[in-house]
Order: C-alpha cells, then structure tokens, then sequence
C-alpha cells in the first residue's frame, strides 16, 4: 500500500509562522484534532424501518464493511441528502476553524474524489490539514436522520483507519497547546497512546470526546486507561457517561472529574454540567427547535474548547458550547454557511466580553 504523507515538510515553517502570528494576534491557545476522516452522507429517512433493515441501533455508531455501506447507500438513493467533511474531531476543528481560532487537524484519506472533496471542505475553512494519502476508499459515514431527529450512523471507515503510530510525529504538534481526541480513535489504541505521549512531552493539554456509547461499552478497560494516563479534558454525553460510569449526568460528572481535570457531561435538552476540582457548573439551554442533533456535540465541544483556549470561565465555555450546539441542530447536517457563521461569531464575541 502506498502512503504519501500530504503536507511536505518544507511547508512546516509556514505553519510555524502561523501558529505564532495568530497566538500573537489573539493571545489564544491553539488546538490540533486527530480523528477519523470522513465524509458524512446526511440522509432523512421517513421511518425507523430501514434501521431494523440494516441491524442498526437507533442513536449508535455502527462500524460497517464496505458492501454493507454500499447497501445502505443504495437503500436510500432516493432519499434526501447532503454530503459534508465530516467525522467527530473534523467536526469539531471545522468548528473552531469558523470561529477563527486556526487549528489544525490530522487524518488519512484515500486518494479519490471523496478524499479530496474532504480535503477541500477543510481547507476553505481555514483548518491547517496533516493528510495522508492511501490507495483505499475515503471513509464514509451514512448518518440516518429519524423524523424525531435522532441520527444513526452506518460508518465505513475505509482510509481513515489507516492512520498508524508511526505516522503521527511530533512536530506535528509544534505550535499547538491543546490535542484534540474524539473516542472513535481507541479502536487504534496505540495510536491514541503515541498521540498523547507527545502531547505530555510538550506540554500540551489532551481533550478526549468519548463519542458513542456502544465504542464505550466496548472498550471501556482501554477509555479508562487512557483517560487516568493522559487526558485532562473529558466530553460525554448522557449516554456515553452512563456507559462510562453507571451514573446519571450528575453525577457521572463528578464521577469523571475524579480522573481529569476537566468534565463535562451533556445532557441534550437537559444542559450541560461541567466540573473541576470545586467548582461546578450547570449550563442550562434555551429552547429551540430541533431538526437533526447531528453535529450537536462536536459543536459543542468546539464552542467550549473556544472559550477554554481564550481564557474564559467554565461557565462561559459552557455557554458557548452550548450555543453552538443549538445553533447546528436548527439545520440538516453538521455544516453551517457563512451567514450564521457571521452571526455565531458576533455572540461570541458579546459573551466574551459579556
């Protein structure tokens, strides 16, 4: 198998300049992702029906082979869809991207249309791509948009499972202060363990999103190693912190705040609660209609890593976190244009200086 890595060494200094002129600029710290490139293929589907078809547990993640992926593309031909650079990680440097905080992000594609259509998505958002190039099929991942707006996703991780150890080098990491993690990763533990490892060498702050409840279940021996080791920061959502610790959202954030520094617990409509050391806090939501919840957790962890690299409160992080994760749930997909963007970001910056 041939592997190009995408971005020539030559161009590190560039990136180095960068990094160094936009901390300059906005006295922020920066933030790098790994996770599973892929394009999400949005589609809504007018019953449940087709979950049962394929086998698919309503709100799970389900890995799929390729032929499997290929008959739940061609079960829902008809329907109507969207494509979108997707994965949890690319969701949410996408995210923090729009809100011009110049991340970066690190994946494996194929070298194919849908590789490319992912890299071009990235980098008109701003986001500094480290992509390696293979001979297999892009990864996609079919989200199944229930009429009560509950997704399902059919993931073939096709390239995006490629990404090995021995790739991730740690000037890659150079200029960077946070690294960003989404849990999907720990089916690659040593992976994961390389990642951080460099992190911790260089000072930097790992923040994991736990990602889907069934991948929690399933691995949980390692989430737990990986979590006491390394990570200072922790996203789960209800279910992925049931899964995680057996409790409810109350106190499963104190349940994780025990083994990093930083939890936060979502709880859908219910808030957010988010805690460290002594301190500890509810985030509680504004009332909006909601049309597809996918996105709603990266965004979120995008809006809260914002105000966490500026400086800001955990409470105000919560509630930027929880603004853009109620601003991406009013829309199909988990890609907003440039017109909400605009407005995202002046109430941002009003509850930066609020």
């Amino acid at each position: 198998m041939i592997c190009q890595q995408y971005l020539a060494c030559q161009k590190y200094g560039l990136f180095m300049n960068l990094a160094i002129s936009l901390e300059k600029k906005f006295g922020m710290k920066r933030i790098i992702g790994i996770g599973n490139a892929l394009v999400d293929i949005i589609t809504l589907i007018d019953n449940d029906l087709i979950l049962d078809e394929f086998s698919l547990p309503k709100g799970s993640m389900q890995l799929v082979d390729l032929e499997t992926s290929r008959k739940v593309k061609t079960g829902t031909i008809n329907l109507k869809k969207q494509l979108a650079s997707g994965g949890s990680a690319a969701n949410t440097i996408h995210g923090l991207s729009m809100l011009k905080s110049g991340p970066g992000f690190i994946g494996s594609v194929g070298i194919d249309d849908t590789g490319a259509f992912f890299e071009k998505d990235m980098k008109d958002a701003g986001v500094s791509t480290i992509l390696f190039k293979r001979n297999s099929a892009t990864g996609t991942a079919v989200a199944l948009i229930s009429p009560d707006s509950e997704r399902t996703f059919a993931t073939h991780l096709g390239a995006a499972v490629e990404l090995n150890a021995e790739e991730i080098k740690p000037e890659f990491f150079k200029g960077y202060d946070i690294l960003y993690l989404e849990g999907y990763l720990i089916l690659n533990k040593p992976l994961v363990e390389k990642a951080c490892k460099i992190a911790k060498d260089l000072k930097m702050q790992v923040a994991l999103d736990l990602s889907s409840y069934n991948v929690v279940e399933a691995r949980i021996d390692d989430f737990r190693e990986i979590t006491g080791k390394y990570v200072d920061i922790i996203f789960a959502n209800e279910d992925e912190a049931k899964s995680f610790t057996g409790l409810d959202p109350l106190d499963a954030v104190y349940e994780l705040s025990s083994v990093c520094d930083i939890a936060v617990v979502k709880a859908g409509k219910d808030g957010s609660w988010i805690k460290r050391g002594d301190e500890i806090y509810k985030i509680d939501p504004n009332e909006v209609q909601c049309v597809d919840t996918t996105g709603a957790g990266d965004l979120y962890s995008a809006g809260f890593l914002y105000g966490l690299a500026s400086g800001l409160s955990l409470e105000k992080c919560g509630v930027m976190g929880s603004y853009l994760a109620e601003r991406v749930i009013g829309i199909i997909g988990a890609r907003m244009d440039e017109k909400m963007w605009m407005d995202i970001n002046e109430v941002v910056k009003a509850i930066m200086n609020s």
